[in-house]
């Protein structure tokens, strides 16, 4: 178990949560949504000018990766460090970290990924 240790501890640094409520795409959606929506309803008669899995999809791209939205604690087995890993949204229109790996993922084909802390660790 030293040996895992003192691979964590001189390997790359740990896992860092990404913020996207930090990013200028999250405000922009988070800011405008509602307001769009509501516009968006006002001028189609019906009242649904905005199909409803488009709705599903910003709404959905709101929260991901936030941790008031759902986590998991997970733990480094080598070096112990705990760290939190939010719930994503799994989407395939809005969200850059979804979307990014969704495409990764395709392109590789199906293989074993590790953990977050290990692939850093």
């Amino acid at each position: 178990m030293p040996a895992a240790r003192a691979v964590c501890a001189a390997g790359p640094q740990l896992y860092r949560r990404r913020r996207p409520e930090r990013t200028l795409l999250y405000r922009l959606v988070q800011r405008h949504l509602s307001t769009w929506l509501a516009a968006s309803r006002e001028r189609d008669p019906d009242g649904i000018a905005v199909p409803a899995h488009i709705e599903r999809e910003l709404r959905g791209y709101l929260a991901c990766g936030i941790l008031a939205h759902g986590f998991a604690r997970a733990r480094c087995a080598g070096c112990g460090h705990d760290f939190l890993v939010a719930f994503s949204c799994k989407g395939r229109g809005v969200s850059p970290s979804c979307t990014t790996r969704r495409m990764a993922e395709t392109a590789t084909g199906p293989m074993a990924v590790g953990s977050p802390c290990t692939l850093a660790c």
